[in-house]
């Protein structure tokens, strides 16, 4: 302490009466006579702080001669497809050696920090910030062999699951304009359900990829927590943060799987992991059994039973479920009461963490952090706030209250969801697999920017059996499996998707699962 003393600088801007003011905003004062000393700390402070903020950053080093950027740009109206899909248009072509991504294209969601490519995060909140660094999966679907087409949008500061609240422009459905491609993640789940790109990596925070996969006919995949690094890609909350690929079939999910999974040696999320290299997702599908004896499924009850749940799409989930047994499998209806709580842990959990990152006081995690963002987006101003889309206030605005009126509930909800997971868990002791609807409907019309509450209600309900093992960190994933109408015109049918949940690090069972269904059973047969 002596030498942060000596080294108080004369310019230093710390003044007297700055240490009351800054603690009049949690209702508490020092004393008169300890204020200088708490001056003469915070003085020494601010001289640590210069010194720190004058180092140079650490943060990955990309190879640019290998695999370099080539023509980045904001796409033109001609590029532009669906609406507003790609974020920006680029090539970085894969390891000329091949890998098990060779002659795959991918494309990122615009959370996924690729260096040299500006992000724009779905909003304009912030102006756009320019990584220096590639997130791993980045760096690993290249090593892999795979060519990088671009960025996806995705949707406002992914607070959405809708797909018409990015400020680049609304993302329409492939199959059926005029409707939601889902969110967050709604630019990659459109490019890769119209046939445009053959894989999208994409962040899930409570649905994010397994909702637009269901709206948009794809095969998405949340990993078991930390399995897939979540280095150099914007964190909603670090307790649900999870990175996964959307494809057209499972074996291109399970071959990227097996490119970007393991730790990292930055993001503690993964220390539990699988070395990277070491999983064979792909090769056991391609190797494996043909069938499922042995298997047995559980149909949960309780995501069935919600009042929102449309009766086509849970018929139609219910009959596709069914089907295991023709392909050896036992199916039983099951049920976890505990289900229903799911939705409202997390919208606790997510409020309190997420307002925390929106103002800079996330904190408690080991890994690569993204610098340049930060500077872009904090502080927030009266302007900068206004320009956001409504669920983003809406987070800041609950995360302040619970914080406030609430103090103990976040822990109160890290120790349920604890709960919710060992009482899956326990019933994975008896079941390899749950299975129930990804999204209680098809995909609705489109929304629009209004009054908070109008702009929000496309999206809601959307997650109630997704978010759940966001808080669990189970594996889900969303498999195409029929069709049904839209609500508002019976002539307009839309994809639906089934859910297949594992237990931790179970992958290879719901790969599995997956795989032998869309390989013995055409989901876009309508006799289905």
């Amino acid at each position: 302490m002596s030498v942060l003393f000596t080294s108080i600088s004369q310019s230093n801007p710390v003044k007297k009466g700055e240490v009351q003011q800054l603690l009049q905003s949690i209702g508490v004062s020092v004393e008169p006579d300890e204020e200088d000393d708490f001056q003469t700390l915070l003085a020494a402070l601010h001289d640590c702080a210069e010194t720190v903020s004058r180092l140079p950053d650490y943060q990955p080093v990309p190879d640019l001669n290998r695999y370099p950027r080539q023509n980045i740009r904001r796409p033109t109206p001609d590029e532009q497809v669906l609406g507003q899909a790609w974020a920006h248009r680029f090539l970085i072509q894969g390891n000329p050696d091949g890998g098990i991504l060779a002659g795959k294209t991918i494309s990122l969601k615009d959370c996924i920090a690729v260096a040299g490519v500006p992000q724009l995060l779905g909003s304009d909140v912030i102006p756009s910030w320019t990584p220096v660094s590639d997130a791993t999966v980045v760096t690993r679907v290249l090593d892999a062999g795979a060519d990088i087409l671009g960025t996806s949008t995705c949707e406002n500061f992914c607070h959405s699951t809708s797909s018409f609240t990015s400020a680049q422009g609304t993302v329409e459905n492939p199959f059926a304009s005029g409707y939601s491609a889902g969110g967050s993640t709604s630019g990659g789940a459109a490019l890769v359900g119209a046939g445009l790109v053959d894989i999208t990596i994409g962040g899930d925070q409570g649905g994010s990829v397994r909702v637009p996969a269901s709206f948009c006919g794809c095969v998405g995949f949340k990993p078991t927590y930390g399995l897939v690094p979540y280095s150099g890609i914007t964190s909603g909350d670090a307790v649900n943060d999870h990175t996964g690929p959307l494809a057209r079939n499972v074996l291109d999910v399970a071959l990227c799987l097996d490119s970007i999974s393991g730790y990292d040696g930055m993001d503690d999320r993964s220390l539990g992991s699988p070395p990277h290299g070491s999983t064979t997702y792909a090769q056991a599908l391609q190797t494996g059994p043909t069938r499922l004896e042995g298997f047995k499924i559980g149909i949960l009850a309780e995501g069935f039973e919600q009042e929102i749940v449309d009766p086509v799409v849970k018929s139609t989930v219910w009959a596709a479920a069914c089907k295991f047994t023709d392909l050896g499998a036992t199916v039983d209806e099951v049920s976890l009461p505990e289900h229903l709580h799911g939705p409202a842990i997390w919208t606790i959990q997510q409020r309190i963490a997420g307002s925390q990152n929106l103002l800079g006081h996330a904190h408690g995690r080991r890994g690569l952090s993204m610098t340049e963002m930060d500077r872009a987006r904090l502080p927030w101003t009266n302007e900068s706030f206004q320009r956001a889309f409504p669920s983003t206030k809406n987070v800041l605005i609950n995360g302040m209250y619970l914080t406030a009126r609430f103090p103990d509930l976040y822990s109160k909800t890290n120790n349920w969801g604890r709960k919710l997971r060992d009482r899956y868990n326990e019933l994975f002791t008896k079941y390899d697999l749950v299975v129930m609807p990804t999204t209680p409907v098809v995909a609705p019309r489109h929304g629009k920017w209004g009054l908070p509450i109008d702009s929000i209600r496309p999206s809601m309900g959307l997650t109630i059996n997704t978010a759940i093992f966001n808080v669990t960190g189970h594996p889900a994933m969303s498999l195409p499996v029929g069709f049904a109408p839209s609500p508002d015109d019976p002539q307009i049918r839309l994809p639906v998707g089934m859910q297949i949940v594992g237990g931790w690090w179970k992958e290879s069972e719901v790969l599995r699962a997956g795989h032998v269904w869309e390989t013995h059973f055409n989901w876009k047969d309508t006799d289905l």
